[in-house]
């Protein structure tokens, strides 16, 4: 059984490290924090791998643009 992972916990990933990101090394930096079989889940959605995590959260307006690459936009993170 994959583990799962609350998307908030790659957000945080992403914030911490204040890192610019392309949609490739995010996933790859998702994997190699929480490895490749474990899947995601936000309120909304669940059983994504990295890549479709990516997609879920670009598609959702939270990032933003950030040296050739994106970050997350901190104002619009979910506080709960």
């Amino acid at each position: 059984m994959p583990n799962e992972v609350h998307g908030h916990e790659v957000i945080d990933l992403i914030l911490g490290s204040k890192l610019a990101y392309t949609r490739e090394s995010l996933a790859a930096a998702i994997v190699a924090r929480f490895g490749s079989a474990t899947r995601f889940h936000t309120c909304s959605a669940a059983g994504m791998r990295a890549a479709e995590l990516v997609t879920f959260l670009e598609e959702r307006g939270k990032f933003m643009p950030l040296d050739g690459g994106f970050t997350v936009d901190p104002a619009l993170v979910c506080s709960h």
